[in-house]
């Protein structure tokens, strides 16, 4: 290896510490729109995702501009008449009493940012709807499945949204995964014209607002010991 390649190697920890840990979830968006060469560049490299067999089976639709707007439109009228269509069903249940405290936290972390108190159902109501207007993001991706995917293919088009989400990050792009926008699968198929998939979730993603509290909260991960064990 050529010393410009072990310097390269030597630093790549740092690099992915620092991409890693730097990502996060913003909630407030400037509109400044990320360039189409940008984009494109973005989406063929998380295409280099991981999947069983190379099957790729993620399809991927980016909506911005005008038909971003009417997606949001369609998607506040739908919630406003409570019309839910979830491909992959939600329950409770799949949560233990240990992940059920973290989303507690998790909650209280983002509401107290925005400044909405737990029993002030209205603003919570309205930070519901906000994410219906993609926090503000001038673009977002709707990350959709075959239409008789399961779980295990499913994993696979995580493996694709993990990878996108970093190649975003890679290119100083923020982003915030939204599986709320998987409880509209009927409304934004018939706005993109879909007919035969299943929608798993969506990306928003553009350049964040530094100046809104929201996005200068972190959220702690749990310590190593509690979701690693190493055998011999």
């Amino acid at each position: 290896m050529t010393d410009q390649g072990t310097t390269m190697r030597n630093h790549l920890p740092g690099y992915a510490e620092e991409l890693i840990r730097g990502r996060r979830a913003v909630r407030s968006f400037r509109p400044d729109p990320v360039p189409e060469q940008t984009m494109r560049a973005v989406f063929s490299l998380a295409g280099a995702a991981p999947s069983n067999s190379n099957t790729q089976p993620w399809t991927i639709e980016v909506v911005s501009g005008p038909a971003r707007d009417r997606l949001s439109r369609a998607l506040l009228a739908a919630h406003a008449q409570q019309h839910l269509s979830v491909d992959f069903p939600y329950r409770d249940d799949l949560y233990t009493d240990l992940h059920r405290l973290r989303r507690k936290h998790f909650g209280e972390t983002i509401y107290g940012a925005l400044g909405i108190a737990r029993d002030d159902s209205q603003a919570r109501e309205a930070h519901n709807a906000e994410s219906l207007r993609f926090y503000g993001a001038p673009h977002v991706a709707l990350i959709f499945a075959p239409p008789a995917t399961d779980e295990r293919m499913a994993a696979d088009i995580g493996m694709y949204g993990q990878t996108l989400l970093l190649t975003l990050t890679a290119y100083g792009i923020a982003s915030c995964p939204q599986g709320l926008l998987g409880f509209y699968g009927d409304t934004i198929r018939h706005q993109l014209g879909i007919t035969d998939a299943k929608l798993l979730f969506g990306v928003s993603f553009g350049y964040p607002d530094p100046a809104a509290p929201v996005n200068r909260t972190r959220i702690p991960r749990a310590n190593l010991c509690e979701t690693t064990r190493f055998h011999r």
